[in-house]
């Protein structure tokens, strides 16, 4: 250490970062500090410097130190997640839900970063938003494959990450309950028992329970409910005029076919890679499986509804499932000769799904939890899809059905309000917390 003094600033990086190698921190802090006086704006002495001041409890210089780096470099994630972590540690917690907020903006999967968030927004009374980055800090490290359990969570983040999980768990829990508060005072409690129990499911507080194992619901399972891959037409007393309109539906579709009018892909924009998962082809064609939506998402698809009067005055009579952002979902589903819908599943019981087919060429059927069915055209078939399913088309020709989701006919008019309640309220607020793990670097 006797020539520091003559030092040059990457002699004495050097040196630091060779004591910081053998675990020589104090000795590492003179070379810091000596790098800090030769050269007043390098940001890595500067955030060196302040790391060993928070250690100390030196609020005050850390953030002066951090203040500077941050003058040097403006906007840098590292440096303001750092400042946020001191801030943090002094108490100063709104300047800490800026700096913190500031890193997220150009670092959204930072985890650590936007657990820190939630600590200074629960402190500020910010309830909600600490809920939501609590949330998302557990959500986005679980799917990078940290905070499984204790080994795959760092010794001195167990106990925050722990009560992260916890306020993030109760928090959705009294959320999502009291969405459904109204239509209890309407209904009376009794009559949402079983939205409750399928609530309780969704987080993960009670098991599942499904009596037949070829069921497999991806996101809301309604219990207490026939299970069965097909369901008989007597329970849909609509389908009779779905039917009747069904030469002018398909006129209406040969249309659109000739025309060209539009067909995307139904699983969206995918490479060949994932869409081999979804989809075989017994041909040399490629297997295509297309769509002319209605509706998505329950967003109506207006020029699509226009060129088909007949169709869409049809779809507007039937009591179709209408969950803002989500249902309903109806369409002309085009599968091109020789191509096969692999098997999967939906996401939920409480929808059943409708098929009027239109064109059917030989050899073309549906399996729903290994049960065939073999369309007909002009005879619609109902199934639930949360049991696996898979369609194929094995001849020369194209297949079309028009698809269409319904209520499950085994809930009740307060079930099916509550539901929609329900889901709304989850999906906003998982949209709410993947839009803050995805946002993009400000310009």
């Amino acid at each position: 250490m006797n020539n520091l003094q003559q030092a040059t600033p990457e002699t004495c990086r050097s040196m630091a970062m060779e004591h910081l190698r053998r675990g020589e921190a104090d000795l590492a802090e003179q070379c810091f500090a000596r790098l800090h006086g030769i050269a007043p704006d390098d940001v890595q002495a500067l955030q060196f410097l302040a790391d060993r001041h928070l250690a100390r409890n030196d609020h005050a210089q850390a953030i002066k130190l951090l203040r500077d780096a941050d003058r040097v470099k403006p906007e840098d994630p590292a440096v303001l997640s750092q400042l946020g972590s001191v801030q943090l540690a002094a108490g100063d917690f709104s300047a800490a839900a800026v700096s913190l907020g500031s890193a997220l903006a150009r670092t959204p999967q930072a985890f650590i970063t936007r657990l820190q968030l939630g600590i200074a927004l629960e402190q500020l009374g910010r309830a909600h938003e600490a809920l939501q980055a609590y949330f998302t800090a557990v959500r986005t490290a679980q799917m990078k494959g940290r905070w499984l359990d204790d080994a795959t969570t760092a010794p001195v983040l167990r106990d925050v990450v722990k009560y992260a999980m916890n306020y993030a768990n109760e928090g959705r829990k009294r959320l999502f309950n009291e969405v459904l508060d109204p239509l209890r005072q309407r209904y009376g409690r009794s009559e949402l028992t079983r939205v409750e129990h399928a609530l309780a499911i969704y987080l993960g507080e009670q098991p599942k329970s499904i009596p037949d194992q070829r069921q497999k619901p991806k996101f809301l399972y309604f219990p207490d409910i026939p299970s069965q891959p097909f369901y008989p037409r007597e329970r849909f007393p609509w389908l009779e005029a779905l039917e009747a309109a069904t030469g002018a539906v398909r006129e209406e579709l040969r249309a659109v076919l000739s025309e060209d009018r539009q067909l995307e892909p139904f699983l969206g924009v995918q490479s060949p890679e994932d869409a081999r998962e979804m989809l075989r082809s017994s041909s040399d064609r490629t297997a295509a499986w297309d769509a002319y939506f209605f509706y998505r998402h329950g967003k109506r698809y207006d020029a699509h509804c226009a060129a088909c009067p007949q169709t869409t005055s049809l779809l507007d009579t039937l009591p179709l499932v209408r969950i803002r952002d989500h249902a309903p979902e109806t369409l002309f589903s085009v599968l091109s000769p020789g191509a096969h819908i692999l098997p999967h599943t939906g996401v939920t019981n409480t929808r059943l799904v409708t098929h009027l087919p239109l064109i059917v060429p030989p050899d073309c059927a549906i399996r729903v939890g290994g049960e065939d069915h073999v369309w007909r055209e002009g005879h619609c078939v109902t199934f639930d899809d949360t049991f696996e399913h898979e369609a194929w088309n094995r001849s020369g020709e194209t297949r079309v059905v028009l698809i269409l989701d319904s209520w499950n006919p085994d809930l009740s008019e307060a079930e099916c309000l509550a539901v929609t309640d329900l889901v709304e309220a989850i999906g906003d607020f998982n949209q709410a917390s993947e839009a803050a793990s995805e946002s993009p670097t400000p310009a």
